[in-house]
């Protein structure tokens, strides 16, 4: 019985909002904030009004499904819990290897599953 591995690494995509399809697995590659200066009160041409700043994830969330799109909303699900809508102007989306975000399911499936069975 031959059995082979994969050893090569893959990588993520970074998405352009038309590139989302319905069946992805997709992970949140940064969310962008905005918010007014409040020290915009000056009429100088130069002073920004509304501020933005871009972080990336502390802690990532586990692939998440994309379910639906109707842009700019990506409705998506992770692999426990509700699903939840993600509005793309805000958020870069990068398309991950199926391969991947499935055994990362799997294998976070069989550790929730090993946490909920009452009595181990």
């Amino acid at each position: 019985m031959s059995t082979k591995t994969s050893t090569a690494a893959t990588l993520a995509k970074t998405l352009s909002p038309e590139d989302v399809r319905r069946g992805d697995y997709v992970a949140v590659l940064s969310v962008e904030y905005e918010w007014l200066n409040g020290n915009a009160c000056s009429d100088s041409p130069y002073q920004e009004i509304i501020l933005r700043a871009c972080f990336r994830p502390r802690d990532p969330e586990p692939p998440l499904r994309v379910i639906d799109v109707c842009l700019p909303f990506v409705f998506v699900q992770p692999p426990q819990g509700l699903g939840h809508t993600i509005d793309i102007r805000s958020v870069r989306l990068a398309r991950l290897d199926r391969n991947y975000a499935r055994r990362v399911v799997r294998t976070l499936s069989k550790r929730r599953g090993k946490k909920q069975r009452p009595g181990t």
